[in-house]
């Protein structure tokens, strides 16, 4: 649990460091813009800033994943989540469907083929695969029939419930950074519903062929830090959101948020209880030799 750990703490500084620059230096340059060595750090965080932390939640997950699940179960859903999302990124930035018609901008690193960030199928795999183990856990721990498919569908409803408090944030028109734009209005601050059903059929797309690649379920977390990794890798990527709508004034995605996204999520905890001390052995007894 090492190097997770690390990449986990990496991760968790890339997103404080983005929160702190999008809504406290961006828009206060008076604080920073006459001392040269801040202003580099302010232009490496613009420029890597939105990449970076996607990178290190990327590389936690994958190598926590490693560790739980084994290499072949791991490589199998990077494989299929980062080349699906990315195929069905690319049809979206170019056709519209099945998210809606935007693009991208130019703050979350390198696009490939001009349309879709590399970070982007990154960012599906990890908060993917988080929301899929989270689920998996809930279903075992509340003792659902048909694990398998349950798993699926609350996974969906965590990567969607993430959804709900991200695309209003990172599209906002009135923060000074947006990392995609929409070219079509929607009833959802902006963004149109069938973005949620692009990503609700996206993101059960890759963890049911994944599954179906796997041949069996993934196993509950039964370790509380396991656990525990999990939700914070969860908690922290929806509260980076939730921090980026506060900054834009806007609220409501953030209780929405909370409430189906957050609040359940904390049943993985169920599963995953404390950890009992394994009882002492008492010495026996000698028996003499008759």
């Amino acid at each position: 649990m090492r190097l997770p750990t690390i990449l986990l703490a990496a991760h968790l500084a890339a997103l404080l460091f983005g929160v702190a620059g999008l809504l406290i230096a961006l828009p206060n340059p008076q604080w920073w813009a006459g001392d040269p060595m801040a202003r580099r750090a302010f232009d490496f965080g613009i420029t890597y800033g939105g990449a970076t932390h996607i990178i290190f939640g990327a590389a936690a997950v994958f190598f926590l994943a490693w560790l739980v699940l084994g290499p072949r179960k791991t490589l199998i859903f990077f494989v299929v989540s980062t080349g699906l999302s990315l195929g069905s990124e690319l049809i979206g930035t170019t056709t519209g469907w099945p998210f809606g018609n935007y693009a991208y901008t130019d703050f979350l690193g390198y696009k490939i083929l001009g349309h879709v960030p590399y970070t982007i199928p990154l960012s599906w795999f990890y908060v993917g695969l988080t929301c899929y183990l989270l689920a998996t856990t809930i279903v075992a721990a509340l003792g659902w029939r048909r694990g398998t498919l349950w798993s699926l569908v609350l996974g969906v409803w965590f990567v969607t419930a993430w959804d709900l408090v991200l695309d209003p944030a990172m599209a906002a028109p009135n923060l000074a950074v947006k990392f995609w734009e929409w070219h079509i209005e929607g009833p959802y601050f902006g963004m149109p519903l069938q973005n949620l059903a692009g990503w609700s059929i996206t993101g059960l797309t890759y963890m049911a062929v994944s599954r179906l690649l796997w041949r069996s379920d993934p196993p509950p977390i039964t370790d509380r830090a396991v656990a525990s990794f999990l939700f914070i890798v969860y908690a922290a990527n929806l509260g980076f959101a939730m921090a980026l709508s506060g900054g834009a004034g806007l609220w409501q995605p953030i209780v929405l948020a909370i409430i189906v996204g957050l609040l359940p999520a904390t049943l993985v905890f169920r599963q995953a209880g404390p950890r009992r001390p394994r009882p002492e052995r008492t010495p026996s007894r000698a028996v003499p030799a008759s």
